[in-house]
């Protein structure tokens, strides 16, 4: 076996210990089924809630297409409460290693550090990706029985898309618990930048080519339209420059053993 697949094994073995594999899917399951149920309902819920004592509710918002709702699921759970849980759950994919001394004994072996960092962010993004899958096909039947069927192609597309969002989140938040230390700061930090990626994209086209979080943008956009955007294929390309980015920050960091323990 090759040092990348006993690192990425472990890291499997490690990830079930901790029960990643099982408490990850169902939290963007139920993020997954949120939005097509909250949405479809909110008329009886307010109405329940008083709705008969002042609250007005549009009957339109009754007739909503499953396309934006899905699209919803994306941009606003999976965007919002999915990036907290992401960051949450991979703050310690290398602070852990450099606090309890395992990457200086790895570092002590024949291992390089690219095949280090590689089985980190393959195992990894492995089952964020596949938890992300779930939750996005629970929602997408949710939609199809409370609103309208989409077509299968847009939503494949769209995944897709997101996809490399969610790759991008995990190399940055791996590059920040390469440099930081306390889990706080790394969750922290990894946050506020992730939503900032999230609050500017949509303001300008040039902004949008250059951030990866328009990789979101794109990925909603061909669930509401059916079409692809003309600068899906330049946000793809720098959405991976910034992903090579981070990890060559990530092993230029560890190669030069610039991480203290405390």
């Amino acid at each position: 076996m090759t040092p990348f697949s006993i690192l990425t094994k472990k890291e499997y073995v490690q990830m079930f210990r901790d029960f990643k594999v099982i408490w990850l899917p169902l939290a963007f399951m139920f993020l997954g089924a949120t939005q097509p149920v909250v949405t479809y309902y909110l008329p009886s819920i307010l109405a329940s809630l008083g709705g008969n004592q002042g609250i007005t509710i549009d009957p339109l918002m009754i007739q909503q297409d499953g396309a934006q709702v899905m699209a919803a699921t994306l941009g606003s759970q999976f965007d919002q409460l999915g990036i907290m849980i992401v960051v949450i759950s991979m703050m310690g994919i290398i602070q852990s290693d450099k606090a309890n001394g395992m990457l200086d004994f790895i570092l002590t072996r024949p291992v390089k550090v690219g095949s280090y960092i590689g089985g980190k962010l393959f195992s990894n993004f492995s089952v964020v990706a596949i938890s992300v899958t779930f939750g996005y096909v629970v929602s997408y039947v949710y939609v199809n029985f409370l609103f309208n069927n989409i077509s299968f192609l847009d939503m494949i597309l769209a995944i897709v898309f997101y996809q490399l969002w969610v790759l991008f989140m995990i190399s940055f938040t791996s590059m920040v618990s390469t440099i930081f230390n306390g889990q706080g700061v790394i969750a922290l930090i990894s946050i506020v930048c992730l939503f900032i990626f999230k609050i500017i994209s949509g303001v300008h086209p040039i902004i949008d080519l250059l951030n990866p979080a328009g990789m979101s943008q794109h990925a909603m956009m061909v669930l509401i339209t059916g079409s692809v955007d003309s600068h899906l294929y330049g946000n793809m390309l720098i959405t991976f420059i910034w992903i090579s980015l981070t990890v060559t920050i990530s092993h230029y960091w560890i190669s030069e053993k610039k991480y203290h323990k405390d």
